[in-house]
């Protein structure tokens, strides 16, 4: 009976959006561990990574048709953030702030038709000092204007730097105790993107 419900549940695509562009950045191991998660022990949820590293700057001058139409990376990267029913953000902290490149790919994917309005998301993130926490807070900030709903609890913040080792030297998520916080993350997002749905 378990089995069948599970079954029944719809799959919820979850867009993972890293801010960093580091191919072993710990941001976009969150993001791995996350898909991963999901496989072995979230039926329902799919993690997809989209990637932003071919976005140019955003430019209104690259516009078409009177803000209608856009370079094609960026028309590929809203179509698929369109398709999302969620998102997931890895979201490091340059400067107390959102990396550039996750700025850039959210101003994009506002332009003319706001492509995240009414969607729910999650935010984790990994660094030094507060693991990323302030950046954290500035893309709430952003979101707010974008229509975003993030889920609020629970947060995960990593001191990436701090003993014992929390990820390998290509930027896999090593530590299990992160891992099950991710877990939980990723079953209130879940929650939450079905109760939004069912509304």
């Amino acid at each position: 009976m378990e089995a069948a419900a599970a079954s029944a549940r719809p799959v919820l695509r979850v867009a993972a959006i890293c801010g960093s562009l580091r191919k072993a950045s710990f941001n976009r191991g969150l993001l791995r561990a996350a898909a991963e998660v999901c496989e072995d022990s979230i039926p329902g949820l799919r993690v997809d990574q989209l990637d932003i590293s071919d976005l140019p700057l955003i430019n209104t001058d690259l516009e078409t048709g009177g803000g209608t139409g856009f370079p094609p990376a960026v028309e590929a990267f809203r179509a698929k953030v369109c398709q999302a029913d969620c998102f997931l953000f890895g979201a490091p902290e340059y400067n107390y702030s959102i990396a550039t490149p996750l700025k850039n790919a959210l101003d994009w994917a506002s332009r003319g038709k706001n492509c995240w309005a009414d969607k729910p998301a999650g935010i984790v993130s990994a660094g030094g000092g507060f693991g990323g926490g302030r950046s954290q807070y500035h893309l709430r900030q952003v979101g707010v204007f974008l229509d975003l709903h993030f889920i609020n609890k629970p947060e995960l913040c990593v001191q990436a730097f701090q003993q014992p080792p929390k990820f390998d030297s290509d930027g896999n998520l090593i530590d299990a105790q992160i891992r099950e916080r991710l877990k939980q993350v990723l079953l209130s997002l879940q929650a939450f993107t079905l109760r939004l749905q069912k509304d």
